[in-house]
Order: C-alpha cells, then structure tokens, then sequence
C-alpha cells in the first residue's frame, strides 16, 4: 500500500475515533438527538473530504511537473505560467462572493433575529421603567441614601469593604477624603485619571523635598494646622483653593467628598497610589450613581 495513503487511513481513523470519544461517550450521546447526529456526520463528511483532497494535492506536487508558457514577469526571480484559473476555484469564488453580499444585506446581520439586539432592547426597557419608578427619589434624601448604600454593596464593598473603610489599605478609605499617602502620591505622580475639571491634569512635581511631607500631613489632617499651610498654599491654593474646596468645581475639593467629585471618579475612573480605580460610566444609571454620590458623602460626614 502506499505509504501516503496509509497516512491518510490512519490521520482519518483518529480524527474519527476523536469525534466519537468527544461526542458519542458524552451524556445522551448520540442516540435520539438528532443535532448531534447531524454534527457529527458533517465531521465525518469534513473529515474525508479533506484528508482525500490533502492526498490528492500531495501526490500531485511529488509525482507531476508544471507545464505551459512562462509568464514574462518574475518576482525575485520566481516565474509563473500562464494556466487558465480552474473552473472550481472560480465557481467557489462567485459563489462565497453572492453569499456575502446575501449575507450582509439580507441574512442575520440586518433581518433576523440578534440575540445582542434583544438584550439590548431589554436593557432600554428595563432602565426606562426603573428611572420611571425613581424619578422624585432625589427629593426623598432617606431613600436615595438607602439606595446608595444597596448600590455601594452590590458594586463597591468588593473592593473598599462594607464600611467603606478600605479592607486595610488595599483601598481608599471612604470615611475620610485623602489620607498622607495619597496626597504624597497625588503631588509627586501627578494625576492624570481623574477628568472632567476645568482646570485640567494636575502635573507631577508640584512641591519638592520636605514640602511633600508636610502638604501631605496637612491635608490629611483636615487642613485646620498651620504647619503645611505656607507650601501647600505656594503649590496647591491656585487650584485647589485655600480651604482646598477645589475654586468652585475648578478642581477636585481635596477636604471634603462631595457630590460631583465622587461622580467624576465613578465616570472616569481613580489612579492612586494603591491602584487603579475602573470608571463605572456605562455600569451605572445616573439615579444609581446619584444614590452613591449621596451615601458615600453622608457616611464621610458621619465619621468625621
């Protein structure tokens, strides 16, 4: 027997004999379920078919030589002939072509069914219907609080803990604006994550040496000593404020959470010195992010 049709008998014995153990040996196997029945004869089919036309172009290229007229252009000295293009070749190419243009204007993609474009449209709908329901929440400060903290549970405490506390460092602690680290991480990196302020990014490098340590402590103890006050109003006031208020939504307030900081994080994400926040821009709606704007404000003056 031929050595390469040998090959081709056992290559096509194991492909088969690896479709029977990945189907027929499965729970409910082939009998009675005739999608399986299917697939699996189009994997035989698939299978012969290939290694027979594999075969055929292998003994092709060992046993026959091209013939017909050279070509008059080479490239890098490799010719080519003039042979007409196999009738096959062309039907499959008009073929896959028409099925194409069929494909893209009338199969799946434009007309039938999506099952993205159902979720979709579930979403829309559902959202609709919530943002209905919790449409005056805003003037019930109770409910909007509960409902922050229900969103801060589901979407926060994974990471900041279930007080907000920061499960020991591994993130910010919420009860409290900034700590020294942050501060100290925030003056000599810059920070550049945090957007959607007037002001812009704040550049790395703002204080040098000494001033770092003592704008940092400043900060972090609230703002009310006065060692730190002369460097952090040298390097920080001009954006951030005197009483660090951050000039009216000039710049982050870096003394006190407030709404529309803790909604520029939520959209844009937090880079910090423990981490990297993600933004939640697309995984919350605005009344959820309202509700977490308002509990993390109320439970940071709570603790102070």
């Amino acid at each position: 027997m031929n050595k390469l049709v040998l090959w081709g008998i056992i290559i096509t014995a194991a492909m088969l004999g690896f479709t029977y153990l990945a189907v027929g040996l499965t729970k409910g196997g082939l009998g009675g379920d005739i999608v399986n029945q299917l697939a699996v004869a189009g994997a035989v089919v698939l299978v012969l078919v290939t290694v027979y036309v594999v075969i055929g172009y292998v003994r092709q290229m060992q046993e026959e030589t091209a013939s017909g007229t050279l070509a008059d252009e080479t490239w890098d000295g490799i010719g080519e002939y003039k042979n007409e293009l196999p009738m096959g070749w062309a039907i499959i190419f008009l073929g896959s072509t028409i099925w194409a243009i069929w494909y893209f204007l009338v199969g799946y993609p434009v007309n039938a069914y999506s099952q993205i474009g159902e979720y979709n449209e579930a979403v829309t709908e559902h959202n609709s219907k919530y943002e209905a329901k919790f449409e005056n929440i805003k003037n019930d400060p109770e409910q909007l609080n509960a409902m922050g903290e229900s969103v801060f549970i589901a979407n926060c405490k994974v990471c900041h803990g279930l007080e907000a506390d920061g499960i020991g460092g591994k993130a910010a602690d919420l009860n409290h604006r900034l700590d020294a680290k942050a501060v100290e991480f925030a003056i000599n990196n810059g920070s550049s994550k945090l957007g959607g302020y007037p002001m812009g990014v704040m550049p790395a490098g703002m204080a040098q040496g000494k001033d770092v340590t003592e704008i940092a402590d400043f900060v972090a103890g609230g703002m009310t000593s006065n060692k730190g006050r002369a460097a952090y109003e040298m390097a920080c006031a001009s954006c951030h404020g005197s009483d660090g208020s951050g000039m009216g939504g000039m710049a982050p307030n870096i003394k006190v959470f407030t709404p529309m900081l803790i909604g520029k994080v939520l959209d844009h994400g937090k880079k910090g010195g423990i981490g990297i926040m993600p933004s939640f821009e697309h995984s919350l709606n605005a009344t959820q992010k309202l509700a977490v704007e308002t509990y993390i404000v109320n439970i940071s003056k709570g603790a102070n």
